[in-house]
């Protein structure tokens, strides 16, 4: 708080208030090397050590002053930038600590966007990397199936066949020889084989398959020629 002190007169002189601005621009209380950001309203404070991390970004000119830099503030004095608040901060504490730290529910996709408009090279080379190495990761996963037997007669296998769908496809058809209904023609019976990839998925309700459908197709056609010798 302000001295007073008594005049000749005896009045008080008062030390006039400062605004927050005037207070955040102060040489005295060592509180100018704070800036105040608006990113898509919200706002952010830091120092101007830390926005001048890179020499060659877009924070670094709105540090300082830079003429060809078209920077608005609002009525508090933060600088004003018409970008997603929700992406700004990791590349906030990026020029922080120097490293890339994402909230779940953020994708990498989004930061390179502002690291882009920001123009920060390191950060940008960084989350590229980090996408290659996660492209390459997805590339190698091996592809799981899941195989279905299905028995049918002849009659039935056409439509059987040509309904298939939700990724099921056609792999293989096995002979078990035929069955006598009293009154009808013998009809032929066949084991269907059908199989869906799973896309790296874990296997789901809808997909996982019975025991009886996990046998293998050499396993399976060698029951079927022991069940017809």
């Amino acid at each position: 708080m302000a001295e007073k002190s008594p005049d000749s007169s005896g009045s008080v002189d008062q030390c006039p208030a400062l605004s927050p601005e005037q207070r955040m621009q102060s040489p005295g209380n060592g509180a100018s090397k704070w800036v105040r950001l608006n990113v898509g309203g919200t706002y952010f404070l830091t120092t101007r050590q830390t926005l001048c991390r890179d020499s060659k970004s877009f924070l670094y000119r709105l540090c300082q002053a830079d003429p060809d830099l078209d920077s608005d503030k609002d009525e508090t004095g933060a600088y004003l930038i018409d970008r997603d608040p929700t992406y700004f901060g990791p590349v906030l504490n990026y020029l922080r600590h120097g490293k890339l730290v994402l909230n779940r529910g953020l994708a990498e996709e989004g930061v390179l966007e502002e690291a882009e408009f920001y123009n920060i090279p390191s950060l940008i080379k960084l989350i590229k990397d980090k996408i290659r190495e996660r492209a390459c990761k997805t590339v190698q996963l091996p592809i799981k199936h899941v195989y279905r037997v299905l028995q049918c007669q002849e009659e039935e296998l056409t439509q059987m066949v040509s309904t298939m769908s939700d990724g099921w496809k056609f792999e293989q058809l096995v002979s078990i020889g035929s069955s006598y209904n009293y009154g009808n023609e013998d009809q032929a019976e066949f084991l269907c084989v059908v199989s869906k990839e799973l896309h790296n998925q874990s296997y789901g309700t809808s997909s996982e398959p019975s025991e009886k459908a996990k046998v293998s197709i050499p396993e399976l056609q060698q029951k079927c020629i022991s069940s017809t010798s």
